[in-house]
């Protein structure tokens, strides 16, 4: 499971013309399911999102997580962060989950950030041609990889 994290100002999701999602300040998190992924994968990634210390202190520090700040979040399905690139110039995605199966991943991921932090996690629309607009801030962008946690 991959997921892109992206300190901002604000961010939006718009599918055919009307914003489906939008935030001030927090994270935009892009999300990727992957073949084999469960639920210990699931946790890793979630707690990772949501307690990452990315936002600056008072010290100018990286000491503040979103939870700390009361930032919001916004979370965009995204397979193509399962893309394979080793052989020749065309993407792969076999290694992305199918759709049915990732789609509930992506709800549930939601699910869970909502319960960690308290607050609506804004979404894309899962499958959709989706334009999203960022206020990257700093910019800080983590990924994170639970088939990679040291």
């Amino acid at each position: 499971m991959r997921a892109v994290i992206q300190r901002v100002k604000e961010a939006s999701v718009t599918v055919d013309g009307i914003v489906t999602g939008k935030i001030g300040q927090g994270l935009l998190i892009l999300f990727g399911a992957e073949n084999g992924d469960g639920n210990e994968d699931m946790e890793y990634v979630v707690k990772k999102c949501v307690n990452l210390r990315i936002f600056c202190d008072e010290n100018d520090k990286m000491n503040l997580s979103v939870l700390d700040v009361g930032g919001e979040i916004l979370a965009v399905s995204q397979f193509t962060l399962l893309a394979e690139i080793k052989k020749g110039n065309r993407p792969g995605f076999t290694r992305a989950m199918e759709p049915l199966t990732a789609e509930k991943e992506y709800e549930r991921f939601c699910l869970l950030c909502e319960d960690a932090t308290g607050k609506k996690v804004q979404r894309g629309v899962f499958g959709a041609d989706m334009k999203v607009s960022l206020v990257n801030d700093g910019p800080v962008t983590i990924i994170v990889d639970s088939r990679n946690k040291i």
